[in-house]
């Protein structure tokens, strides 16, 4: 089984990828948000995340959706194999109160405004994150990249002193994502490094930590396995607040196209 997610169903090497996995024998399953886009009708079964139309270039409710709808396809798959239901119900019950959590992020972005005005002059700015946290990362890093123009990475945090902290230094920004209770004692272990050295510090959490940093985004608490659709939303508004302080369009980025229709 190959399962391919593209939000338009128009990109060209996810589509090309799912007729070499079909010629090849294997079922395919297309997740998309357009109904009736091209690869559904190449796809021998198709999920619609039904997000409704996406006018921004860089997607934001699209990408929630698939993350969600991801989510709900394992827990199918647990169950239909009589794996972990219990942490199934669990993820379940923390799935449908997803939208009540959202709405409470999207009520507190005043902080994240004010972080932004301090910062949106800047030319380079670092995310990091562990685990699941460094995903998070590395979409908060791509769309601060598409809409603000400002250059940026991510990398895990544990690779950090591999080489990355080479280019930390008195003022730079570092963004962080701190989900996970297991591993929150390496990750502000990682920071307080980049605090040593000057760096700025813009944290996402629903950890206690007994630290001071710059900001801190306090998200409400879920299943560390859905975490990202809540720790994704303050670097969403983080890159909006910055791309609107700069006087740019949010929705239409230069150089971008809603669709990659060449490989």
């Amino acid at each position: 089984l190959c399962i391919v997610d593209t939000q338009t169903g128009e990109t060209a090497d996810t589509i090309a990828a799912l007729k070499l996995a079909k010629s090849k024998g294997a079922k395919t399953i297309a997740i998309s948000n357009v109904i009736g886009s091209s690869i559904t009708r190449e796809a021998d079964y198709t999920v619609y995340t039904h997000a409704g139309p996406e006018i921004a270039v860089a997607s934001t409710k699209a990408y929630t959706s698939q993350i969600v709808l991801l989510a709900i396809v394992a827990i199918y798959f647990a169950e239909i194999l009589e794996k972990n239901l219990e942490k199934c119900s669990e993820l379940k019950n923390d799935i449908l109160l997803l939208p009540t959590k959202l709405e409470e992020v999207l009520k507190n972005t005043d902080k994240i405004k004010e972080f932004a005005k301090k910062i949106y002059k800047e030319k380079d700015v670092f995310f990091i994150g562990r685990g699941i946290d460094y995903s998070v990362a590395q979409e908060g890093s791509l769309k601060l990249k598409e809409i603000s123009y400002i250059h940026s990475e991510a990398y895990p945090s544990g690779e950090l002193k591999h080489g990355a902290i080479a280019l930390i230094e008195n003022g730079v920004t570092v963004v962080s994502v701190l989900t996970n209770r297991m591993l929150v004692e390496k990750s502000v272990s990682n920071l307080l490094e980049v605090v040593t050295r000057g760096a700025k510090t813009f944290i996402v959490t629903n950890q206690e930590l007994n630290h001071d940093f710059d900001e801190v985004i306090t998200i409400p608490k879920t299943s560390t396995l859905i975490s990202p659709v809540l720790s994704v939303v303050p670097l969403q508004i983080l890159a909006y607040y910055i791309s609107k302080e700069k006087g740019l369009d949010v929705d239409k980025p230069r150089n971008l196209a809603k669709s990659v229709t060449v490989e």
